[in-house]
C-alpha cells in the first residue's frame, strides 16, 4: 500500500478508518524489532487531490444545506404551532370579554331603565320635558337656530314656565 496517488484511491474505496487499521496491522510486524509495541495509528491530516477534495466539500455543504432547511421547516413548523394556539387564545380571551362586556352593559341598561320608570312614575310630566330638552342639546350644534312652531311640544313647555 503506497502513500501517492494510488493510497488516495484507497482511502476512498475503504475509508479512514480501514486503512488505519491497515497501516496499524502492517507497522505492528515491523516495530517489535526496534523495541517498540505500536498502540495506535491517527492521521493527522489527509490531503485529497483538487478533484476529491473539491468532491468532498461539496458533500459537505450539501450535508450543512440539508441540516439547515431541515432546522427551518422544524422551527417553521413549531413557530404555526405556537401562532395558532396563540390565536386561539386570544379569540377565546376576546369572546370572553364581549359576553362580559355585553352582561355588564345588558345589567346597566335594565338599571336605567328601571331608574327611567321610577322617575316618569313621579312627575311624568317633567320626565317627558327632560327627555324633549335632551333630545334638543344632542341635534343643535354651536352655530344652531332653533326655531320652533307654536304647535311643537317643547314650545308647549316653554309657554307654560314663567
Amino acid at each position: 500500500m503506497g502513500f501517492g496517488p494510488a493510497g488516495k484511491d484507497e482511502q476512498i474505496r475503504y475509508g479512514r478508518d480501514k486503512i488505519s487499521a491497515m497501516i496499524h496491522a502492517a507497522a505492528s510486524k515491523v516495530t517489535p524489532q526496534y523495541g517498540i509495541e505500536l498502540v495506535d495509528v491517527m492521521f493527522k491530516r489527509v490531503n485529497y487531490i483538487e478533484t476529491v477534495q473539491q468532491r468532498v466539500y461539496e458533500r459537505m455543504i450539501s450535508e450543512r444545506k440539508r441540516i439547515a432547511a431541515e432546522k427551518r421547516s422544524t422551527g417553521e413548523g413549531q413557530k404555526s404551532e405556537i401562532l395558532g394556539k396563540l390565536e386561539r387564545e386570544l379569540r377565546e380571551v376576546s369572546s370572553k370579554a364581549v359576553r362580559e362586556t355585553q352582561e355588564i352593559k345588558g345589567r346597566a341598561d335594565g338599571e336605567a331603565a328601571r331608574i327611567y320608570a321610577a322617575a316618569y312614575n313621579q312627575d311624568p310630566e317633567f320626565y317627558a320635558f327632560s327627555k324633549t330638552l335632551d333630545a334638543y342639546r344632542h341635534t343643535m350644534g354651536e352655530n344652531t337656530r332653533l326655531v320652533i312652531s307654536p304647535d311643537s311640544p317643547f314650545y308647549r313647555y316653554l309657554k307654560t314656565v314663567k
